[in-house]
């Protein structure tokens, strides 16, 4: 019986609600299933995320794999739109997919090196940027969430949230911020995105070099995915060579990614407002100040 990690019940208990506690609950039980319905064998300890399980295994072929076990909601619904649509261009491939469950066979890679274990930051980077050149580069398949919508309920959310500002300053960063995602939210795009590109999403593999796992897909302009890149080993004397590396690897209008950009300070600062925080992270107004021209 597959034992669940202590922190991955904890996670869902505190932020799932009771459908993350039916999900602990069912787990065991879950993962016993799948090993027998898809003929696979246990070849390693369970690793875990915030929100899934993944075993290592093995096919009855021997194939080695991963057996991804996680809820389905609608940041977890597109995984395997997307994953088929790249069909392993540039991401981990889908070998096989429960609808009901939202359980995955996913190809295995290597899990002990990630993209962040490249010690040169800027190389680091160019990795990354030339990973997301290739996913973004196809439309959206139908099915998956739009940027459209997104958009449209962060400008609705902003004014009651930037109320819960103390700093005059930073709710006149957060207002810029909605601002310029209003003036590019009628023209949200049908790219298909990853969303999550952050360096430990990007891991070692056989086939290529480097593979991004765990997508959280949308379809929209290619601009909404550069925060992570900017956000993680952040580094402020980095952030406009970054800005501009990605810029140009991906193609993008300058001035519309800026927006987008700062749509993801948005976001990200919405959700933290609504987590209790009462100030904006320090690396999300930095970030924001240099795309604004006020560093």
């Amino acid at each position: 019986m597959t034992e669940v990690p202590e922190a991955l019940a904890e996670m869902q208990r505190r932020y799932g609600g009771a459908a993350g506690r039916a999900f602990i609950e069912l787990l065991p039980a879950r993962a016993a299933a799948f090993l027998e319905r898809w003929e696979l064998r246990r070849t390693g300890d369970p690793m875990h995320g915030c929100v899934a399980l993944a075993l290592p295994v093995e096919r009855a072929d021997g194939t080695p794999a991963v057996l991804k076990l996680q809820t389905l909601d609608e940041e977890s619904a597109g995984e395997p739109l997307a994953l088929r649509a790249w069909g392993g261009d540039g991401a981990v491939r889908l070998l096989d997919h429960d609808p009901d469950t939202n359980t995955l066979l996913l190809e295995r890679l290597d899990s002990s090196r990630h993209l962040s274990s490249v010690a040169d930051s800027r190389e680091a980077v160019r990795i990354l940027a030339g990973l997301l050149a290739r996913l973004t580069a196809l439309p959206a398949p139908g099915g998956l969430r739009g940027l459209g919508g997104i958009a449209a309920r962060m400008l609705d959310e902003t004014p009651g949230a930037a109320r819960l500002l103390g700093d005059e300053s930073e709710r006149r960063l957060l207002l810029d911020c909605a601002a310029a995602v209003r003036e590019v939210a009628g023209e949200s795009g049908n790219r298909l995105l990853h969303w999550d590109l952050h360096y430990d999403n990007i891991l070692a593999a056989e086939r290529e070099p480097w593979l991004a796992i765990d997508p959280k897909p949308l379809a929209g302009d290619p601009g909404f995915e550069l925060m992570p890149a900017l956000r993680n080993r952040y580094d402020p004397a980095e952030t406009r060579w970054r800005f501009d590396l990605l810029t140009e690897a991906l193609g993008l209008d300058r001035a519309r990614a800026r927006a987008w950009t700062l749509g993801r300070v948005l976001q990200n600062s919405l959700w933290d407002l609504e987590d209790g925080e009462r100030r904006l992270a320090a690396d999300q107004r930095e970030i924001a100040r240099a795309l604004l021209g006020r560093d």
